[in-house]
């Protein structure tokens, strides 16, 4: 059974694994596959560092998570393994929880599930701008619930 607790510092090292396994998936279809980066030799690790985060457990093994900045729903990913069994949608709403209202998110433009995700749990397209990955040009949508 899958439960949604608070991240701990023992999380660490399975959330970079997780982001690292799930991460081409999000750029594919958006993004030269090339711009993929270990999230610990990203700029942004730094940010998914004080984001206030939760995990999703399968027993012990955390399979998923969150991440929150303010109003920002800055990471959610999940174990491709452990995909459409209903995990990313309970870290999603875990965030919103923590969020409260004007949540708001950047997605990129070809990642489908994740639009789809947000889209039924209330948000919408807000604006639509260039952007890139590690160099390599993208498409990013900000989608934002109110």
């Amino acid at each position: 059974m899958i439960k949604i607790r608070p991240y701990e510092e023992k999380d660490w090292e399975s959330i970079c694994a997780i982001h690292d396994a799930a991460r081409p998936d999000e750029l594919e279809g958006s993004c030269d596959p090339r711009a993929f980066v270990p999230i610990e030799q990203d700029n942004e690790v730094e940010e998914l560092k004080k984001s206030e985060k939760f995990v999703a457990v399968d027993g012990e093994r955390v399979v998923g998570f969150v991440g929150v900045d303010d109003k920002y729903l800055a990471w959610l990913y999940v174990h491709p393994t452990y995909y459409q069994k209903g995990i990313g949608r309970r870290l999603l709403q875990k965030g919103l929880d923590i969020i409260g209202e004007n949540a708001w998110t950047i997605v990129l433009h070809g990642n489908k599930n994740a639009i789809s995700l947000y889209e039924s749990e209330g948000f919408h397209e807000a604006r639509r701008f260039d952007s890139d990955n590690a160099g390599y040009p993208c498409t990013c949508l900000r989608l934002e619930k109110k």
